[in-house]
């Protein structure tokens, strides 16, 4: 029996991809081979010596220590893209709340709340409808930052609404080039896109690398009175540089959902309330996505969508036990475990090697199951990080 441990409240469809005759779910699982979470925050949190991986239902990831789990060698996965659509459809909600006077619109006819004769009303608002026509999307030109999952949903969407499409992302994956049309004009830098661009959309995730990325330094470079939209995470915005560029007219409009201190006092300001990806569709795809990675790895050893170690699958050969093991992406490490097996007269039968950054990760397939002792000196190999026989 497989243990998972559960924090939020995870869909049920997602927890219904754990077989019950094979594993064990729940809030209080002792010992657990994985975690299965949403927004709980692991940072600080004891590591049980049990934990093999930890899957998070939604994108982001700076809820987990990433880096430290990967030197245990604990997997976390993501589930990229499983909250697109929902993201995709509120990001146009917001263009057409920021370019529209949709919102104060409402809020004008709600004033008139007291006025009993509907032909005064309709006369009256006939007369003040021009305060609130605004503009229109198609035509403008919007600029994505970041063409992942998310961005290259949303300017698909924007090119169907007649719009001109700008792109700029500097670790554009080769996947993400491919679903990318053509139709969009990619940018060399963050400053042109934004010198070009009507309306901003940011969808990169939140690193170092992207703190502040839209600082009071990016936003001089904005066409007076565009639109930022940021859907993506509150740290790669400067509030206070948003503030600033709003008094002063740079910028005409920030729609993001992420409410900040000093936001609720600018009339320019649309916030809302991190609401994103929280649609019943998106949580039930980013749980059953996250559910069915964990059972895979757990399975078979396969990793996909992993944040800290390299993508690997590999076909199960037939009546052969498979080993796994992670380790430092260091030379020779491999050469070792292959010895030991040859030392203990295990004939390998197929393997695949993958590296990341500083981790790598390997599956073998050998005809026949080593003994203890020799899976005990795989582990004690130098670098060898952790070791699974499945």
């Amino acid at each position: 029996m497989f243990k998972i441990r559960t924090y939020n409240a995870i869909s049920v469809k997602g927890l219904e991809r754990f077989a019950r005759d094979r594993y064990e779910v729940g809030s209080d699982i002792a010992h657990p081979d994985a975690y299965l979470l949403r927004s709980h925050k692991l940072q600080g949190e004891p590591v049980p010596e049990s934990l093999l991986a930890v899957a998070r239902a939604g994108a982001g990831v700076n809820n987990i220590p990433v880096d430290d789990h990967g030197r245990r060698g604990i997997v976390v996965f993501n589930t990229p893209g499983a909250n697109a659509n929902a993201v995709k459809e509120l990001v146009l909600a917001g263009m057409l709340l920021a370019v529209r006077g949709i919102l104060p619109g409402i809020a004008y006819a709600q004033s008139l709340g007291d006025m009993t004769d509907s032909a005064a009303m309709h006369a009256l608002l006939e007369k003040e409808k021009s305060r609130f026509a605004g503009g229109e999307l198609r035509g403008k030109t919007l600029g994505i930052v970041g063409l992942g999952a998310i961005g290259s949903m949303v300017a698909d969407m924007a090119l169907a609404l007649g719009m001109k499409v700008l792109g700029y992302d500097p670790a554009l994956s080769i996947d993400a080039a491919w679903r990318l049309s053509n139709a969009v004009q990619r940018m060399e830098n963050l400053p042109t896109l934004l010198a070009r661009s009507d309306v901003v959309s940011l969808h990169v995730p939140a690193m170092e690398a992207t703190r502040h990325l839209i600082n009071a330094d990016a936003l001089a470079h904005l066409k007076p009175g565009a639109v930022l939209l940021n859907f993506a995470r509150e740290s790669i915005v400067d509030p206070a540089a948003v503030l600033q560029a709003l008094g002063a007219g740079r910028l005409g409009r920030y729609v993001c959902d992420f409410p900040e201190p000093g936001f609720a006092a600018q009339p320019n300001v649309i916030a809302l309330p991190h609401i994103g990806a929280s649609t019943e569709e998106s949580e039930e795809n980013c749980a059953v996505m996250a559910a069915d990675q964990l059972v895979d790895y757990l399975e078979h050893g396969h990793i996909t969508n992993s944040v800290n170690y390299p993508a690997v699958r590999m076909d199960r050969t037939p009546g052969a036990t498979r080993i796994t093991f992670a380790n430092d992406n260091v030379a020779g490490v491999l050469g070792h475990v292959l010895s030991v097996l040859a030392d203990a007269k295990v004939n390998v039968i197929d393997m695949s090697n993958r590296s990341r950054d500083a981790l790598a990760y390997n599956i073998i397939d050998v005809a026949t199951r080593p003994r203890d002792e020799a899976i005990r000196a795989i582990g004690a190999v130098a670098h060898v990080i952790r070791v699974r026989v499945l």
